[in-house]
């Protein structure tokens, strides 16, 4: 019988990178993300997966790391923040152009150190979404997942999709506007190609 405690190896994709791990059975997602693999894109907030500040995307589709047992996604690809201009293009979502000169966003995968962001972190920059920037990494996962099935998504459907997401900080109306922002980066890459 094995102890909930002592590690077993299981490999799963994170953000494009195969990734061999040994990790207590009992360990989340968020943890291992965090701890074993040093992303601090996804963020502990309430632990119970109610925040979003975790949220990351498995196979695609948004979900919350801190209540996903690591071992229970083995084998599959997930996504942070971190990766989420690299690993964009192989799932059809369009990545966007360089960011301003200057720009000091909260995230910064390797794609952002190459000069590329996902239209949605380009679109918080814009509009200037961001204040604390705790929620920041659930909002930005949200929304790209969104726009990845709606490209144009209603101020409903955006609010509808976002309202898993705390924002203490009061900066709704702006994400809102970044979210809008973003869809249209998205619309005009896709009319340029």
């Amino acid at each position: 019988m094995t102890d909930a405690f002592s590690a077993e190896t299981f490999a799963l994709q994170v953000n494009g990178c195969a990734q061999v791990l040994a990790v207590p059975r009992e360990a989340s997602l968020l943890h291992v993300l965090r701890n074993d693999l040093g992303l601090n894109g996804p963020k502990y907030g309430c632990g119970l997966g109610q925040c979003g500040a975790c949220t990351v995307w498995v196979d695609g589709v948004a979900a919350r790391a801190c209540v996903i047992p690591a071992h229970g996604v083995a084998g599959r690809e997930i996504t942070t923040l971190e990766g989420l201009a690299d690993v964009a293009p192989r799932l059809g979502t369009i990545v966007s152009s360089p960011p301003p000169e200057g720009a000091a966003a909260p995230w910064g995968g390797p794609a952002a150190r190459r000069g590329r962001w996902h239209p949605v972190q380009q679109g918080f920059e814009e509009a200037q979404a961001a204040q604390c920037g705790y929620c920041l990494n659930g909002m930005v996962m949200q929304a790209a997942a969104l726009l990845a099935r709606e490209p144009h998504p209603s101020e409903a459907q955006i609010r509808n999709e976002l309202s898993g997401n705390l924002c203490r900080c009061g900066t709704h109306v702006e994400i809102m506007a970044a979210v809008q922002r973003a869809a249209e980066l998205m619309a005009s890459k896709d009319a340029d190609s």
